[in-house]
C-alpha cells in the first residue's frame, strides 16, 4: 500500500524576532495552525508526532483540535537540529552559518536525524499517512534525502511557517516529494518564515 509522510513546520513564534530559541505561538501562528488542520481534515492519519519544543507542541494541540481522533505524541526525533556540517563542496556563502554551529551540535543533529529518517521512511513502519509537526531544518533534511542529494543540499531548502510538505512511496518504488512548501491554506499576510524577499 501506498505510502504518505505529512511534514507541517510550526507556526509562527511569539517574539521569534529577537532571537529566542522557543516560545509560544504568536496569534498569527495560532491561525496559521488552524489553517493547515483545516487543510489536512480529511487525511486518514494512522499516526501523528511533532517536537517536543514549544512552538510545535502549540501547533499539535491546535491541529489535535480540529481533528479529535488524532492524538499526536512526542518524539525528540522532530527536534530543531543542524542535520550536518560543510563539507568539501558546501559553497563559502554557508561560512558564517556554519561559523555560529559547534562540531558538538553537527554531531548530535546528524546522529537525530540518521535515527529520524530510518524511523520515518524505513521499511519497518507500517503506518500509511503519517504527519510530523517539526522544524524547517528537519523538513528539508528529509526532502534532500529522498531526493538524494549532496548533504549540503539541506541548506537551500526552506520551509515557510504552516507549510506543507507531503513525501510519498508507493510499492517497491523509492521515496518521492508530492509537494514542497505548499501554501495554498495560508492567505498571503499569513506567509511567514520564509528568507526576504520572497514571492507571494
Amino acid at each position: 500500500m501506498t505510502r504518505f509522510l505529512y511534514l507541517v513546520r510550526h507556526g509562527e513564534q511569539l517574539d521569534a524576532e529577537h532571537g529566542l530559541p522557543d516560545g509560544p505561538l504568536s496569534p498569527r501562528g495560532r491561525r496559521q495552525a488552524q489553517l493547515v488542520a483545516e487543510r489536512l481534515g480529511g487525511v486518514p492519519f494512522d499516526e501523528a508526532w511533532y517536537s517536543p519544543l514549544t512552538r510545535a507542541a502549540e501547533t499539535a494541540a491546535i491541529i489535535a483540535e480540529k481533528m479529535p481522533a488524532l492524538e499526536p505524541e512526542e518524539s525528540a526525533l522532530l527536534f530543531d537540529c543542524v542535520p550536518s556540517g560543510p563539507e568539501q563542496d558546501t559553497p563559502s556563502v554557508y561560512d558564517g552559518f556554519f561559523g555560529g554551529v559547534t562540531e558538538a551540535q553537527i554531531e548530535a543533529g546528524a546522529a537525530q536525524m540518521a535515527d529520524a529518517t530510518a524511523e520515518f521512511l524505513g521499511a519497518g513502519n507500517g503506518a500509511h499517512h503519517q504527519l510530523l509537526i517539526t522544524h524547517n531544518f528537519v523538513i528539508a533534511w528529509f526532502v534532500r534525502e529522498v531526493l538524494e542529494a549532496p548533504e549540503w543540499r539541506w541548506l537551500t531548502l526552506n520551509q515557510a511557517n504552516c507549510g506543507l510538505t507531503v513525501l510519498m512511496q508507493r510499492p517497491g518504488r523509492p521515496w518521492s516529494v508530492v509537494t514542497h512548501n505548499d501554501l495554498a491554506h495560508l492567505p498571503a499576510e499569513l506567509r511567514t518564515g520564509l528568507p526576504e524577499p520572497y514571492p507571494i
